[in-house]
């Protein structure tokens, strides 16, 4: 078989493969479980075999969690262009495999976020299968979201589904519905402050560099600046989540080692990038293969960090299950064996390695058309997001931070976008019954321009437009005028990925609960 027909069969037997590989994963993980984990003396078979397979759902928990949530790190390079496909997986699968080894700490909380009271639950048992069907829930709920395309939040979808589960075995009363209030508002704060923070950094970026002439220039004093804001963010973010479980470090400390981190970033790359910004283009291409590496590096880190922290989502119940059934004793904060987090790193890595570029094509080029330039604010947005509201103790999901982040630097497109088309009106306004080579001479000159000149330049047209319309009468029909605004209102983000998304949103955690809660029926009666 040739090299061309093996890429060929491979092409059209992708879904084959794909599914193939992840069903072998998992025996293989069962395999590992009854060979490691399981095997603890005096356990009956029925404890055993409830072992092995909780081992099999957590591995397919964790593949899910790479396939989804992978996107948030890497969607936003990709989709600028600062890495390939191919070098993402390949990054972001060794990355996440690091974050959850190194740094996903010895132990775990199983009841995220005391979702509920463990202390009405009696029976070592039945808090297994609670567990049990939250973690089978959460995993069919994410491999749901992956297929339709939607990044949904992982910690939210095992959450939903703890919650369920609690519900079905002891009422309405386990749940600490102050939590889950907490959550419900988050929704709304962490998208909205993420979009917000993204568009606030692209607009300084394009008023300090891409709005000037020389745009070089300007990029040679700005963007090592920029870049040392990125240090102290990742910095900062690093000390306080992504080692966070390895050692803690209080936020003020964490503050100035970031700020320190930054200075030092900011004197070595001084130079360096004034010298690559003189052999650049004095265009917006040029500026952007400025920010090509901070971007990879920023989205390994995210990706470590990720790994460190949700592969809790896919562990934490399997430790408490392992938990319960090897000693009999509920554990609200369980200690995790390493075969166990062994577990979910690879879950982490194979999950993301097959299934991970459908979400990461969503986010990175099915919303918005995103640039470097862009792609750096929308990581600078989730990163101080998630340092501000950890540090208001609000339960923001990067999920939620980063697709928000997306939606925010797309509207802010849109929005200059109507601006300029204003101007544009406003030129051709007041070059009213002029020739059109002379307006399109003026209109090259106002796009050139600096930002203080175009005010200046609008003004006069504008003045000019007053006098047109006292002598002549007004310069725009009333149809042209709504032509006008019609043209105004070039949409740059796809309404419809962000319905799906945010429909996703809203549905993970009662969708999540109401799955749990039906397995968990079905486990009690099989195993009851």
């Amino acid at each position: 078989m040739t090299k061309k027909s093996r890429s060929s069969f491979v092409t059209r037997h992708m879904d084959a493969l794909q599914l193939g590989s992840a069903i072998g994963f998992l025996l293989l993980v069962g395999l590992y479980a009854s060979l490691t984990g399981a095997n603890v003396l005096g356990l009956s078979s029925t404890a055993v075999w409830l072992l092995i397979i909780s081992a099999v759902v957590g591995g397919y928990m964790a593949m899910n969690i790479g396939a989804n949530d992978v996107a948030n790190n890497m969607g936003p390079a990709v989709g600028s262009g600062a890495m390939t496909m191919g070098w993402a997986i390949v990054i972001a699968a060794v990355f996440e495999a690091m974050g959850a080894i190194v740094a996903g700490g010895e132990v775990v909380g199983t009841i995220k976020g005391g979702i509920i009271d463990s202390q009405q639950i009696t029976d070592a048992a039945l808090f297994a299968w609670v567990m049990f069907s939250a973690l089978l829930a959460g995993a069919l709920w994410l491999h749901l979201a992956t297929a339709i395309g939607a990044p949904v939040s992982t910690t939210h979808s095992i959450i939903g589904a703890i919650m369920g589960a609690g519900i079905a075995a002891g009422g309405w009363g386990l749940v600490n519905w102050g939590t889950i209030g907490s959550i419900v508002a988050s929704w709304v704060v962490s998208p909205l402050m993420g979009g917000a923070i993204a568009a606030a950094f692209l607009y300084v970026i394009k008023r300090s560099i891409t709005y000037r002439n020389e745009m070089t220039e300007a990029a040679t004093r700005a963007v090592p600046w920029l870049i040392a804001v990125m240090a102290w963010a990742f910095g900062t973010y690093m000390l306080l989540k992504g080692l966070g479980q390895l050692v803690k470090v209080p936020f003020w400390i964490a503050f100035l080692l970031g700020a320190v981190f930054a200075v030092g970033v900011w004197a070595v790359i001084r130079r360096p990038i004034a010298r690559l910004a003189v052999r650049q283009d004095n265009s917006k291409d040029g500026v952007n293969k400025l920010f090509t590496w901070p971007l990879v590096c920023s989205a390994a880190l995210l990706s470590f960090a990720h790994g460190a922290n949700d592969v809790a989502n896919a562990v934490g119940p399997l430790a408490a299950i392992y938990e319960a059934v090897k000693a009999g004793a509920i554990a609200t904060k369980a200690a995790t064996p390493m075969w166990v987090m062994l577990l979910g790193a690879l879950g982490l890595a194979v999950g993301l390695a097959l299934y991970g570029a459908r979400l990461i094509r969503t986010v990175g080029k099915e919303i918005t058309e995103l640039d470097n330039m862009r792609a750096y604010s929308i990581a600078m947005a989730a990163t101080l997001t998630v340092i501000v509201a950890s540090q208001l103790g609000m339960p923001v999901s990067t999920t939620h931070v980063t697709i928000g982040a997306v939606f925010g630097v797309g509207f802010l497109r849109e929005l200059l976008k109507v601006n300029y088309a204003k101007m544009e009106a406003v030129v051709f306004a007041g070059h009213q019954g002029e020739d059109r080579a002379e307006v399109e001479a003026y209109l090259q000159r106002f796009e050139a321009a600096e930002v203080q000149e175009k005010k200046r330049m609008l003004a006069d047209m504008k003045r000019r437009a007053k006098l047109h319309e006292a002598a002549d009468g007004a310069v725009f029909a009333k149809k042209e005028q709504k032509a006008l605004k019609k043209a105004y209102k070039k949409e740059l983000v796809k309404r419809s990925a962000v319905l799906r998304i945010v429909a996703a949103w809203i549905v993970t955690v009662p969708a999540t609960a109401v799955l749990a809660a039906i397995l968990f029926h079905l486990v009690a009666a099989v195993l009851g």
